[in-house]
């Protein structure tokens, strides 16, 4: 039983002596934060790219088809670099300020990320839908943007929420990395509590249970929301 008493001490030292607690959820909130507005940026700049790269296909303007090369560039690049690199790289070229807020610094890096699989993602919802829809709206005298905002986008997304829903888990986990340009979130501030007790095993250990929280209940949250359309798509 020594060994279950001292694995309970390290476990109280990380946790309770300083209120080291507070640091924990400090870090959560700076989490929370970051993955909630990097979400919204990686939606919106995969919607956008997705949107060009299908419209590339349709349309013979020449703007168009230079925006989708600029399109299909960032995917790749995005895709084939770690991400760690690519926060390196934005934080160093862009955010260059020690003022600068840190919860805009990490949901650029992580939604710029973030963006470029969602493109994706949304490009294979949108391609899914039988292209009679778009001839439907268009036959209605729908505009092409109109067409796509009110039909083919909402079946794409009921479509590919699984795999976005996927993905946002994966962003959660991901923000970790953004403590190495010196971001207070969960995983720099069990790295701090380490540094105080001399034992950075448990900290990490609480974080990955804070964490593994997180995903879970996203997991559970998007379950819910995936049964209710599938109910409505029935009725």
């Amino acid at each position: 039983m020594n060994w279950l008493s001292t694995v309970g001490e390290a476990f109280y030292n990380a946790w309770v002596p300083e209120k080291r607690y507070l640091a924990y959820l400090s870090g959560l909130r700076m989490t929370l934060l970051i993955s909630f507005f990097a979400v919204l940026i990686g939606i919106l700049i995969g919607v956008l790219i997705a949107v060009v790269r299908v419209s590339s296909r349709h349309s013979k303007s020449p703007v168009i088809k230079v925006l989708n090369q600029v399109a299909r560039l960032y995917v790749t690049v995005i895709r084939g670099t770690p991400m760690i690199v690519q926060i390196l790289i934005i934080y160093n070229l862009i955010f260059t300020s020690p003022s600068t807020n840190p919860v805009i610094v990490g949901a650029v890096c992580c939604g710029i990320n973030s963006g470029a699989y969602v493109a994706e993602i949304i490009r294979a919802g949108i391609e899914s839908i039988p292209i009679g829809q778009m001839e439907a709206g268009r036959s209605l005298g729908l505009s092409y943007h109109t067409t796509m905002s009110t039909i083919i986008l909402p079946q794409a997304i009921r479509n590919i929420l699984p795999a976005l829903g996927n993905e946002f888990i994966s962003l959660i986990k991901e923000t970790s990395v953004i403590s190495i340009i010196a971001v207070n979130d969960l995983t720099k501030m069990a790295g701090y509590v380490g540094s105080r007790t001399w034992d950075v095993i448990p900290p990490y250990v609480i974080a990955a249970l804070f964490y593994l929280a997180m995903t879970l209940g996203l997991s559970k949250a998007l379950g819910t929301v995936e049964k209710r359309m599938a109910k409505g798509q029935r009725k």
